[in-house]
């Protein structure tokens, strides 16, 4: 080529470059709610008001000290006429634009602001007043501007809506209501012929459709579509002749073998649509999209590309504490990830349309989505509905990810409005209807809210498909993952079962701008969440993410026969087991008087993945070495094909029997131990302890951990926590080098005190119980305002319930205390307090020495001091006597909704029955108080026969 020749393929590269043109779009506010952009600003009302400030763009204007707070019920308490609410905001913003933009059509885009909002541009009304706070809008403002030359945009936005129904739908509902413009503000410049828009329908047979809007077509005569795969790999195109003045075309081809799209797999495509002058390409845009096909099966399922799918879902806010609907992307893509990390594959948008990134990585990610028009329990007069349907559609109609429309919450259902969706969605997606009472199904599918159990198992039995669109309310600690698994376990084995979405993802804690910064939950209203505000994770989020698990292991505990052999179930809807990858880990945890928690790993290892189809059964062989079981714990990872980890299974290797003798092998120090005693009390001694035990109850009363006389506070147990303690007879007893005392109660009950020479105090006790109880066991008293903090081996980090113990794994933890209660601040997570699974050891670090407690027997829950599941009136549910409670037995917790939390648990389903114990329950606890004497910390003791703990 010579060198005239490349200048001219140079120039003419130049030229079709200059001559093609795309949209161009430029910000006039910030692009997020941490990028924003100054502009002027007056409000009405509260604080800052009657005079010009500066605000960010997009913001809510209370979040930048402007106006006043108000909660979504604030009109129960305020005033009927709203005039409470009624705040307005002026805003005003100079800008220029480029002399190039000339005879462009240029419009202003708003993505949301809250409510009514008037534009005006040099003076002049953009358009209509725009009503409705969460959906994309627009105006032409074309005639309005003044090229190369300043512009000045004013924007008055009121907080209330002069349309009643607005109020009705979006502002009287039970979450927090802002004001503003709230999502980002920019001009789009499009030549005079463009593509104003495309609607996409591409099924799982490769079927590609397009309805492309056209706008001034005058010279352009040829429109063409490329669908490129991820690799930009071109793998289909078809073109169509057009003709001056056409405005809308349609396009429909096939594409061979296509990469399907489901929350599984989320294969994404990209569909460039050009239009073209004699070959010469004017304008383009782009869009991306999946293959994906969705069917309604009346009185079979919810089908995803010929497959029946279930739904792990959750209801989402967009949220931020600081920022309130204002969010980033960032924050988008975090939540998505947490969803996912729970397991699970689907999201609904409660109660708007959220962030047009949310649904880019709902895309991109795999999640399965139900995008829903506003209408909290009241709905959209028709006139102003099919409007914000038309913006909401039209805006998210191409995304895969969306599988439903949703027409309103709880009866914010303007039936007027159902046919409206399919006018801008090609795909013609089902639209579905949110409701809290029976018998409003809709297009086949019931999605009645906070159903019971057994009410639950009764619809699943009727003629439709049962989606709960809200199920398990998360208020404080109830609902989220607390009685799940029964409510999965329904819904996956039932043919209509088509799962559910839980209530909430974060506690919507709001930080008041006016009060010092202080997170605000609206006391009982806002903290439904299995998240705290800043995503802090409580534990719903872990039990929930074992629940909905797609690798399903039920095994709870390793079998005597344990030969490596896992039994296991995919619940995946797409993908084989053998896309996964497993590995194992053999670990020795952590001694009670080690400066560490956690475990050492002794081996670790891979196996072949097993050939599972979806929905099948099988086993996974771990292939153990043949020494395993001299370590003392076995840990599964599951990963999925992506890499991200499923979950991670741990068993208890050594019985607790053996685990305990660890205790005694560590106290190389041994005393003789005597017992004295005077009018009122029995005393075991060694040479540095003293153990008082009540002669009238049997229960210790104090206890001195030196020579010195030093005293701990632990005392006033055991107390059985069910009957009463009439004693009937104490005595005391020499057994070779140990002293004891035994008691005897009138109901049967015995407890038998033991000081051992190593200076371990052991309790053995037995009771009897026949009936219904919240909880058994015994309890102790320690001040809480004494402890600092406590480690454990056994299930955690984090508390649990008799319907919630999933989620928890086994190791050694450890956890300063804290005061948290859950979904209220401060949110520290995990709690300090409350009932704790499977416990093998505990040990209280105090301000007076440490207190350490082993148990002999299997499966031990321990109580730390005074917490409740929800908060009310008063607390729920009741608690034991005492403050540090060793249980065979704990109690099932309910949801705030639907229930009388006080005697209706058990409807919640089999885990939420209260216990029904009959028989006799013996267990044994071992007691070390204050620092042992050591040694070598790192040296394996072994102790004379007779200072062993005998079985």
């Amino acid at each position: 080529m010579t060198v005239f020749s490349k200048i001219f393929f140079l120039l003419c590269a130049c030229s079709q470059l200059l001559y093609s043109q795309s949209k161009e779009v430029r910000f006039l506010s910030g692009t997020d709610a941490e990028h924003t952009k100054e502009w002027d600003f007056w409000v009405n009302s509260g604080r800052k008001s009657g005079n010009w400030n500066k605000i960010q763009v997009p913001s809510h204007w209370e979040q930048q000290g402007f106006g006043s707070y108000n909660y979504g019920r604030d009109y129960v308490t305020y005033s009927r006429n709203f005039k409470f609410h009624d705040e307005t905001g002026l805003y005003k913003h100079k800008f220029t634009i480029p002399n190039s933009w000339k005879g462009k059509d240029i419009n202003i885009v708003f993505e949301g602001s809250m409510t009514d909002t008037e534009v005006k541009i040099n003076g002049q009304v953009a358009g209509p007043v725009h009503q409705g706070a969460f959906y994309e809008f627009k105006y032409d403002i074309s005639d309005k501007l003044n090229f190369g030359k300043e512009n000045v945009l004013e924007v008055k936005v009121s907080k209330m809506s002069a349309d009643k129904s607005v109020n009705n739908a979006e502002r009287l509902a039970d979450y927090w209501i802002l004001g503003g413009i709230f999502r980002p503000v920019y001009l789009e410049a499009n030549p005079k012929e463009h593509i104003s828009r495309t609607a996409i329908d591409a099924k799982a047979d490769g079927t590609f459709h397009s309805n492309i809007y056209l706008n001034e077509i005058n010279s352009a005569n040829n429109l063409k579509v490329e669908i490129f795969d991820v690799k930009n790999n071109l793998v289909g195109e078809s073109q169509i002749q057009i003709q001056k003045g056409d405005t809308l075309k349609q396009i429909q081809f096939s594409v061979k073998n296509p990469k399907l799209w489901t929350a599984e797999t989320p294969n994404l495509y990209k569909a460039k649509f050009s239009l073209n002058k004699n070959r010469k390409n004017i304008f383009h845009t782009e869009e991306k999209f999946g293959f994906r096909t969705i069917e309604i099966r009346k009185g079979d399922g919810i089908f995803i590309n010929g497959t029946k799918v279930k739904m792990k879902g959750i209801n989402r806010h967009v949220w931020c504490p600081e920022t309130g609907r204002a969010v980033t992307e960032n924050i988008d893509l975090m939540d998505v990830l947490l969803i996912k990390e729970m397991n699970m594959n689907a999201v609904r948008c409660s109660h708007y349309p959220p962030n047009k990134s949310f649904l880019k990585i709902c895309d991109s990610l795999g999640l399965y989505v139900l995008d829903e028009l506003a209408g909290w329990q009241k709905k959209y007069s028709t006139e102003v509905g099919k409007k914000l349907v038309k913006e909401m559609v039209v805006r998210d109609a191409n995304h895969p990810s969306i599988i439903f429309w949703s027409n309103g919450n709880e009866g914010g259902h303007n039936f007027d409005l159902d046919s409206e969706f399919a006018k801008y969605d090609l795909s013609n997606r089902p639209v579905i209807h949110a409701h809290h009472k029976p018998g409003n199904t809709f297009n086949g599918i019931d999605c009645n809210h906070y159903e019971d159990y057994y009410s639950t198992q009764k619809i699943l039995e009727g003629e439709n498909i049962y989606m709960p669109t809200e199920f398990l309310h998360a208020q404080d600690d109830g609902g989220g993952g607390t009685s799940l698994a029964d409510y999965w376990e329904l819904h996956w084995n039932s043919k209509k079962g088509a799962g559910g979405f839980l209530w909430a993802f974060v506690d919507e804690g709001l930080v008041r701008t006016d009060f010092n910064n202080q997170i605000d939950v609206n006391a009982i209203n806002a903290p439904d969440g299995v998240l705290g505000p800043h995503r802090e994770k409580e534990g719903s989020f872990y039990a929930i993410r074992e629940i909905y698990s797609p690798i399903k292991i039920d095994l709870k505990s390793l079998p005597n026969d344990f030969n490596g052999i896992i039994p296991v179930e995919n619940r995946y809807h797409f993908t084989n087991l053998k896309d996964c990858h497993f590995e194992w880990k053999l670990v020795n945890f952590k001694t009670p008087f080690s400066s560490e928690s956690g475990f050492d790993i002794v081996k670790t290892g891979k196996m072949q993945s097993p050939d599972i189809q979806p929905t099948g059964k099988g086993n996974i062989n771990l292939n153990l070495p043949s020494d395993w079981k001299e370590s003392e714990g076995l840990l599964l990872t599951a990963t999925d094909a992506f890499g991200k980890e499923i979950y991670t299974w741990t068993w208890k290797i050594k019985s607790n029997n053996e685990i305990s003798r660890q205790l005694s092998n560590l106290l190389i120090k041994t005393n003789p131990v005597s017992i004295v005693e005077n009018d009122s009390l029995f005393i075991l001694k060694s040479d540095e302890k003293e153990f008082a035990i009540g002669k009238k109850d049997g229960l210790l009363k104090s206890v001195i951990i030196d020579k010195k006389g030093k005293k701990m506070s632990f005392k006033n147990g055991p107390v059985f926590v069910n009957g009463t303690m009439e004693l009937s007879s104490i005595k005391s007893f020499a057994e070779g080098q140990n002293q004891l005392i035994e008691v005897k109660y009138k109901n049967g009950n015995k407890i038998i005190w033991k000081l051992n020479p190593n200076g371990i105090l052991e309790l053995n006790y037995e009771y009897s119980l026949n009936g219904n109880y919240p909880f058994s066991g015994v309890s102790f008293d320690e001040p809480e305002n004494y402890i600092i903090s406590a480690k454990w081996l056994g299930k955690g980090p984090y508390h649990v319930w008799k319907n919630r113990l999933q989620g928890q794994t086994y190791n050694v933890w450890q956890n300063l205390k804290n005061l948290t209660r859950t979904g209220q601040s401060p949110w520290v997570y995990p709690e300090f307090k409350g009932y704790f699974d499977d416990v093998s050891w505990l040990q209280l670090d105090t301000s007076e020495g440490k207190i350490t407690v082993g148990t002999k027997e299997e499966k031990m829950f321990v109580r730390l001091f005074n917490f409740y599941g929800i908060y009310g009136a008063e607390g729920y549910p009741k608690l034991p006597t005492g403050n540090i409670s060793f249980l065979d037995a704990i109690p099932p917790l309910g949801t705030v909704l639907a229930f009388n939390i006080n005697d209706k648990t058990e409807s919640l389903g089999p885990e939420s029955e209260t216990n029904h114990l009959n028989g006799t329950f013996k267990r044994t606890l071992y007691f070390y108080f204050g620092l042992p004497d050591l040694g070598d910390e790192n040296k394996q003791f072994t102790m004379p026969k007779e200072n062993i703990l005998t079985d």
